[in-house]
């Protein structure tokens, strides 16, 4: 598998679009409203979510990326897009009506800091649209060490692992069980509307192998919202500024 100077800090981005960012986009459209919203795609990579949202829903789009080189690429599809961290989101206080974090605050420094920073520039009752990894997903998606050197790719159970442990395989990235995630917004005038765990969009399997991958994703859709999704790849929160 192929991946990218920035995978071991920072993942990979979305680089096409297929069924799975599908999906994550018509759940953010089911719990918030998009057409006409003023929008931040904070952690943007090289923008496939922002070029999606502003040409279907807003113009009214602003991004951005940690990494210079991912800003400079998304500002294709937007040409505002900027370079900065985010425990330090260059946006005024109570700017937008929706704010989206997709699979990247597991990558940050500082999530606490990082997640009152979200909150800090969502408007009163406005939404911030939040992915993160499952820690009881069997893979750890994003790679692991392995004697000082990066493995890139799925290793399974790292995440069963204490804490400790997990810690030095993937020093890189966080997982968060359902109380960690939502311990990151409490106390900060901040209403969890909607948490649920999600299974992911497999779209390489099923380009290799076809219906037989395509029926196990769909079987694995029908545990969401059970006990069974508590395997799922990722969490999908929708909190509401008071």
């Amino acid at each position: 598998m192929t991946h990218s100077p920035l995978a071991s800090q920072r993942g990979e981005p979305s680089y096409v679009w297929r069924a799975g960012q599908e999906r994550r986009l018509q759940m953010m459209a089911t719990w918030a409203r998009l057409p006409g919203a003023r929008v931040l795609v904070a952690g943007c990579g090289v923008g496939m979510y922002a070029r999606q949202i502003r040409e279907r829903y807003s113009e009214q789009v602003d991004a951005f990326d940690i990494e210079y080189e991912r800003a400079r690429a998304a500002r294709a599809v937007l040409p505002g897009a900027l370079a900065a961290a985010g425990e330090f989101i260059p946006f005024a206080d109570d700017s937008y009506d929706i704010v989206l974090s997709h699979e990247v605050i597991e990558h940050v420094a500082d999530d606490r800091r990082s997640a009152s920073e979200l909150l800090r520039v969502t408007k009163p009752g406005g939404r911030i649209l939040l992915f993160c990894p499952n820690r009881w997903y069997p893979f750890e998606t994003h790679g692991h060490y392995w004697r000082g050197r990066y493995r890139f790719g799925n290793t399974p159970m790292i995440n069963y692992l204490p804490a400790p442990l997990r810690d030095r395989l993937a020093p890189h990235v966080r997982a968060y069980t359902a109380a960690e995630v939502r311990r990151l917004f409490a106390g900060d005038g901040a209403d969890i509307v909607h948490h649920s765990r999600i299974y992911g969009g497999y779209d390489n399997i099923i380009a290799r192998f076809g219906k037989p991958a395509q029926a196990m994703r769909d079987l694995l859709y029908r545990c969401e919202g059970t006990p069974l999704d508590t395997w799922g790849l990722s969490h999908f929160l929708v909190i509401k500024k008071g």
